[in-house]
């Protein structure tokens, strides 16, 4: 599934990646956002070329958020992997993704990611080594990802059932902000790991880099400065949501502390740390002893 907005540039290689699986029982549902540019134009050519894609046109422009949940209410298929309109996967990456789904108990499946430079195609690095190929408890995942472990916040290098992506996917996030989280996407994407996991006892990792993510001027994440600060927001409201050992919940409230003093270092902007979290929710006391090593993941991150 392909959200896009104004990518005439960049679209054809995109889907031209999702073509190329070897796993050939596939569709590839692209949704255009009511692009301004020619991105409607390359994709219905590649559907007359290719009748696998399967092309969807909004009226209107309906923000990122509502666009993704297009893609998912088009979908036919059992499984489902969202392919960002500026990234690209392997040939292989379903043949190597779809068998490690087959465990009713897993959740989702992400493989490690490769960041390359759009001008150049030069690699900056490798992102998401978390061990050998296999099976992971679902708990480490929800673990590492609220306390700034180097896991995937956007869905981009997963596979999901699409039964979960449709259940997960929350178009707005509750926040003190005063944040459109429906018009940011920026939060929403960790949320569709985050619900997921809470669902079930393990997850599965491909200890390869099948997954490229392109680094570019117009790219959300690239464009996005306060990012760590709407994530951060995603997270609490999951906590407020789910139950977890009070541990975690006071690691969190630490690391929550040192994000609002990088940003007033860093940003000159200050604002306590129990805006983070939902309206009408008392954050947990913070665990003192844990924020050494929450700062040096926090650094890692920022």
């Amino acid at each position: 599934m392909i959200p896009t907005y104004n990518r005439e540039r960049l679209i054809e290689e995109t889907i031209r990646s999702a073509l190329a699986q070897t796993y050939q029982n596939i569709e590839v549902v692209v949704v255009d956002n009511a692009s301004s540019d020619d991105s409607w134009k390359v994709i219905s050519s590649l559907a007359k070329e290719d009748s696998r894609v399967r092309p969807f046109r909004n009226e209107e422009n309906v923000g990122p958020m509502r666009n993704w949940k297009r893609c998912f209410d088009e979908a036919r298929g059992e499984y489902g992997k969202i392919l960002w309109s500026d990234d690209l996967i392997s040939s292989d990456f379903l043949e190597k993704t779809i068998p490690l789904l087959g465990d009713k108990d897993t959740a989702f499946v992400f493989t490690a990611a490769v960041e390359f430079d759009d001008a150049t195609g030069r690699e900056i690095c490798t992102r998401y080594r978390v061990g050998p190929t296999g099976k992971y408890p679902a708990s480490q995942f929800i673990r590492e990802s609220l306390l700034f472990g180097d896991f995937p916040y956007s869905p981009g290098c997963a596979l999901f059932r699409m039964a979960d992506l449709r259940t997960g996917l929350e178009i707005d996030i509750p926040n003190r902000l005063g944040a459109d989280f429906s018009m940011l996407a920026i939060g929403n994407d960790l949320l569709l790991f985050l619900n997921a996991a809470a669902r079930y006892s393990e997850f599965a990792f491909v200890n390869e880099p099948l997954s490229r993510f392109r680094h570019h001027s117009g790219s959300i994440t690239v464009n996005s400065g306060n990012r760590q600060i709407y994530y951060s927001a995603a997270k609490a409201h999951f906590l407020s949501l789910h139950t977890t050992s009070s541990g975690l919940a006071g690691e969190f409230r630490a690391l929550l502390m040192l994000v609002t003093l990088a940003l007033r270092v860093r940003a000159k902007t200050k604002f306590p740390s129990q805006m983070l979290y939902p309206p009408n929710v008392v954050p947990p006391s913070p665990r003192w002893t844990a924020i050494p090593a929450l700062a040096a993941r926090l650094i890692r991150r920022l």
